[in-house]
């Protein structure tokens, strides 16, 4: 049983979650990107939740979200589950989706770590090796709306919802900056320039190593019950701060 955490009011939160066995149930396709976007979209307006940002890699997903009413917990068991039932629905398949791990949830405690983490979620896709711009991840990558303010739109999936049923039959989803960030478009800007100077960082990288991405037509291709070979770490922080780090808070990368 994991320990009880605190729910407050008013407070910034980066959800990570990771698939069962970590296979690419997510791997992108005009389907499995629509049901995330509608899962979320229903999820946070249910529950009053302001969602910052929202990046599905293929094995996992890392949600930026205001959580002004206190009510994450409802929010999260109610789209992870939905989106888990109808996700598995398109792909035939009746296990667990999830991880057996409880969700990370991470309070981000100032304004600055919540900019840190907004471009280490939007520029996830290439830190990964994946794609050279976040904004050609084929995926969900909510970092192409953020920057042209757009929202995200879908329609109810017809494989897994009733077509006479409670469920909305399209939902639009835009993305906020919260007035407690101080102005959208300094926001906006801040990070803009933050995923610039990685994907320029890996560029460089690319350039003296030889080390090339896996692109967009080898990232359709794989196939969803496949999963990488590399064992990586999964840290679990709590809470994270950049402007308390010298008063002893622990911070780690999600």
């Amino acid at each position: 049983m994991s320990l009880p955490r605190q729910v407050l009011p008013a407070g910034f939160h980066l959800i990570t979650r990771r698939c069962t066995q970590r296979q690419y149930i997510f791997r992108p396709d005009a389907q499995t990107n629509n049901n995330i976007v509608y899962c979320l979209a229903e999820a946070a307006r249910r529950f009053g939740i302001d969602v910052l940002l929202t990046v599905f890699e293929s094995n996992h997903h890392h949600t930026l979200i205001f959580d002004r009413h206190g009510r994450y917990p409802e929010f999260l068991q109610h789209f992870h589950k939905m989106l888990a039932r109808c996700q598995n629905a398109l792909r035939r398949r009746w296990e667990n989706l999830w991880s057996s791990d409880a969700p990370c949830v991470t309070r981000l405690l100032d304004r600055a770590t919540v900019i840190a983490k907004l471009i280490y979620a939007a520029s996830n896709p290439v830190k990964d090796g994946l794609v050279e711009r976040a904004t050609q991840w084929p995926g969900v990558n909510a970092y192409r709306e953020l920057l042209s303010g757009r929202p995200l739109t879908a329609t109810r999936p017809r494989h897994f919802f009733r077509d006479r049923g409670v469920m909305p039959a399209e939902v639009s989803l835009s993305l906020s900056i919260p007035a407690e960030l101080g102005d959208p478009d300094d926001v906006i800007a801040e990070v803009e320039a933050g995923v610039r100077e990685i994907e320029e960082e890996r560029r460089r990288l690319r350039a003296a190593t030889g080390a090339r991405v896996l692109g967009r037509r080898a990232i359709l291709a794989q196939r969803w019950f496949d999963a990488p070979t590399d064992l990586t770490p999964f840290s679990r922080p709590a809470f994270a701060s950049l402007g308390l780090v010298g008063a002893g808070v622990r911070t780690r990368s999600a």
